[in-house]
């Protein structure tokens, strides 16, 4: 609906994490009239994202990440172990960034420090509105769509980015289905200090619960992704700095030399989830709001930032050409530009993950020998090494 008298954007932006700011400030340069709706909450908590190469790009299109680069620990190896002490084992696999001629895999930031950079370029765009508040209505309509938020402001725009994660108040809004499934896993996240170097690597231990990930951060800390079952990690999130920091020790091997951890812990329970449809009634979905999946390959913000890329795209292409931003048209080049991207992302994860996890003799030995096949056939490592960073439709665009 177009409600008149009240304020009329190209773009209406709803969710002020990472994709929503992105987004947000990708249209906003390109000159596309854009609101962001999204109050100002200040990321305290000590989690982190492993950016990868394309991310990266984006960032520095957007003219962030120099704001942030310094803060951030590159990751030029990635070394996976598998530790599930069963009969059939995979070999340790070495991926090394060299090998594809690149300097880094990415970078591991907090998310804080990421959010920080994000929020300061936004307020430098004189076009970009910002409403410090949350959306509490989204109505589509045949010409327009309508916000209001929970102050009382209204807003009409020609479409809605819907980047307001996994509960998303836009796609219930769109009247789009979710399917959802839950795994009986949980995953731990918490930072670390060591007293070895972790050399840039980041190290995944496959366990019979899930993968165990030590990402670097700047100097003698590492930030762990720990997948386990729901009762392990309620254990986990219950340990002193101490006691934790020496349960991850052990995981490691040692390999860190002795870990503490520290700050916060935070403990999410897994799930699958994935609309039936990314954009319908003038609203386009980016983010968690666009597809959930378990915290494996780095995968999860990495994906959301390629949805901000691809809206920003095919929005200002739509803004330049004179039509409308929100017709049927546009929304289903936006759900055509990133549906492969995310089936297939999904799909790999949820394999991946379905693999560790299975007791099944020929499925344990089938994911040993593709691993093996990883570690001795240079050209099939180099493609899973290009593909983890940037799906090839997207390389060779």
């Amino acid at each position: 609906m177009n409600t008149p008298g009240f304020p009329h954007f190209d773009v209406a932006i709803v969710g002020g994490g990472p994709v929503g700011l992105a987004a947000a400030i990708g249209l906003a340069q390109n000159g596309v009239p854009t609101t962001l709706i999204a109050r100002k909450v200040a990321y305290s908590d000590n989690r982190t994202t492993a950016l990868l190469g394309g991310s990266i790009d984006f960032l520095r299109s957007l003219e962030v990440w120099p704001r942030c680069e310094q803060q951030a620990a590159a990751l030029r190896v990635m070394r996976l172990i598998d530790d599930t002490g069963r009969l059939v084992r995979a070999p340790e696999v070495r991926l090394s960034a060299h090998e594809i001629g690149e300097e880094t895999f990415g970078y591991n930031i907090e998310n804080r420090i990421l959010v920080a950079a994000l929020e300061e370029r936004a307020c430098e765009l004189t076009n970009l509105v910002r409403y410090d508040d949350d959306a509490s209505t989204i109505d589509g309509g045949d010409s327009s769509a309508g916000i209001a938020t929970k102050n009382g402001a209204h807003i009409n725009a020609a479409i809605v980015g819907g980047a307001d994660g996994r509960n998303s108040l836009a796609r219930r809004s769109a009247g789009i289905d979710l399917r959802t499934r839950t795994l009986e896993q949980a995953a731990v996240t918490f930072n670390t200090t060591h007293t070895r170097p972790h050399d840039n690597i980041s190290t995944e231990f496959h366990t019979p619960h899930g993968p165990r990930v030590f990402v670097p951060l700047p100097g003698l800390r590492s930030s762990i992704v720990w997948v386990t079952t729901p009762d392990e990690a309620a254990q986990l999130q219950s340990l002193s700095d101490d006691e934790l920091g020496l349960r991850a020790e052990r995981q490691a091997h040692s390999i860190f030399g002795k870990m503490r951890a520290e700050g916060e812990r935070h403990v999410f329970p897994l799930t699958m989830q994935s609309p039936a449809a990314l954009a319908a009634h003038r609203i386009a979905l980016l983010g968690e709001a666009a597809h959930v999946f378990p915290p494996i390959g780095a995968q999860g913000l990495n994906l959301g930032l390629r949805d901000a890329a691809d809206f920003v795209r095919v929005i200002t292409a739509a803004h330049q050409a004179g039509t409308d931003p929100g017709s049927d048209d546009v929304m289903s080049q936006y759900s055509r530009s990133r549906s492969a991207d995310i089936a297939s992302r999904t799909a790999v994860i949820d394999i991946a993950n379905r693999s560790l996890l299975s007791g099944f003799l020929p499925v344990q030995m089938m994911r040993a020998v593709g691993l093996h096949l990883l570690n001795i056939a240079d050209p099939l490592r180099r493609f899973a090494m290009r593909e983890g960073l940037a799906p090839w439709w997207r390389r060779s665009a």
